[in-house]
C-alpha cells in the first residue's frame, strides 16, 4: 500500500514555523517511504480565507523545497459534496439543528445542579429538535449518543506519533462527556465543519497517514467515529510536537514575527528554517537512521 499523506493549511494568514515543521515532516516521511505528499487548501471559512494567503502558501512551500501532486484540492470547490454527506447523516437521524448562541450555552453551563461540576460540552439545549425545524442560520450538530449506538464495533485507531504511540480504542465516555454534540455544519456559512470535511477528503484522496500537530489530537476520536458512521477507512495518525514561542506558547497565525515570509525577507535559507524547527535535511536524517 502506497504511503499517502497531506499538509492542509487554511489560507487565513501567513504560514509560520509551526506550519513549516508539519509540512517538512510530512514531506520527508512521504519521500522516505517512497510515497505521496499532497497539499490541500482548507478554505471553507470563506469569511476569512484570502487568495493572497493561498498564493503565499504555495510560494513559501516551494521555497522550502516541497513538491506535491497537482491539481491541489481546494475545499471551497467541493461544498456540495460535503453537504450531501452531512445530509446522509441527517437521514439516519444523527443530526439536529441548533440555534443556540454562545451566551445561551454559557448560561446553561453556569448553573449546574448542587454538587455537580458544570460540563465543558454543549448541554443539549436543542437536542430534541427535528431537522424539519431547521431555520436559516442554525448550526447542525451530531447527536453523539445516537451516533455511538450506530457503531457495530468499538472505534479504534492506530497512532504512530511519538506522543501517543500504539493502537487505541476510542473512549465512548470521553466522546459523550468531553466532545459532546459537535457542530458539523456551521451556521455562519452553508458548509460543513473542518472535522467532517477533513474526514471526507482524507478518504477521497486515499490518505493513509495523517501527520499533524498534537493540538489536533483531541479531534481524532470524533473523526474516527465519523469515518465509521460513513463507512470510510481510518488512516494511521501521527501527531507531532508543536513549535512554541519563547514563552512556551503554541504559535498562531497572528505571530507574524515567526512567519516564514518574515524569515525569508530577513535572509534566512530553507536550511535555516529546518534548523530552527529541529529537522535535519532529508539526506542527513537518512544517514542517521
Amino acid at each position: 500500500m502506497t504511503f499517502i499523506t497531506r499538509f492542509a493549511p487554511s489560507p487565513t494568514g501567513p504560514l509560520h514555523l509551526g506550519h513549516a515543521y508539519s509540512a517538512l515532516l510530512a514531506h520527508d516521511l512521504a519521500r522516505e517511504a517512497d510515497g505521496v505528499f499532497l497539499l490541500r487548501i482548507e478554505d471553507t471559512d470563506t469569511s476569512r480565507a484570502r487568495i493572497a494567503w493561498e498564493e503565499q502558501i504555495y510560494d513559501d512551500l516551494n521555497w522550502l523545497g516541497l513538491t506535491w501532486q497537482t491539481p491541489v484540492l481546494r475545499q471551497s470547490e467541493h461544498l456540495e459534496r460535503y453537504n450531501k454527506v452531512l445530509m446522509s447523516l441527517a437521514d439516519k437521524g444523527l443530526i439536529y439543528p441548533c440555534s443556540c448562541r454562545r451566551s445561551d450555552i454559557r448560561a446553561a453551563l453556569s448553573a449546574p445542579q448542587e454538587g455537580v461540576t458544570a460540563p465543558l460540552v454543549y448541554p443539549g439545549l436543542c437536542r430534541g429538535r427535528p431537522m424539519s425545524s431547521r431555520k436559516p442560520g442554525d448550526a447542525l450538530r451530531l447527536h453523539m449518543a445516537r451516533a455511538l449506538e450506530h457503531l457495530d464495533a468499538p472505534a479504534t485507531l492506530m497512532e504512530v506519533g511519538p506522543l501517543h504511540c500504539g493502537s487505541q480504542v476510542v473512549s465512548m465516555d470521553a466522546l459523550l462527556n468531553k466532545t459532546g454534540d459537535a457542530v458539523l455544519g456551521r451556521k455562519e456559512i452553508e458548509t460543513v465543519s473542518y472535522v467532517l470535511a477533513a474526514v471526507i477528503d482524507d478518504a477521497a484522496q486515499e490518505v493513509t497517514h495523517v501527520i499533524r500537530g498534537a493540538d489536533l489530537f483531541d479531534t481524532t476520536p470524533l473523526q474516527v467515529v465519523l469515518q465509521k458512521l460513513l463507512g470510510l477507512p481510518t488512516p494511521v495518525y501521527h501527531h507531532h510536537r508543536l513549535i512554541r514561542d519563547d514563552a512556551g506558547k503554541r504559535l498562531a497565525k497572528r505571530d507574524d514575527a515567526r512567519a516564514i515570509a518574515k524569515f525569508r525577507a530577513d535572509g534566512a535559507t530553507p536550511a535555516d528554517i529546518r534548523e530552527m524547527v529541529g529537522l535535519a535535511p532529508k539526506f542527513e536524517r537518512a544517514a542517521q537512521g
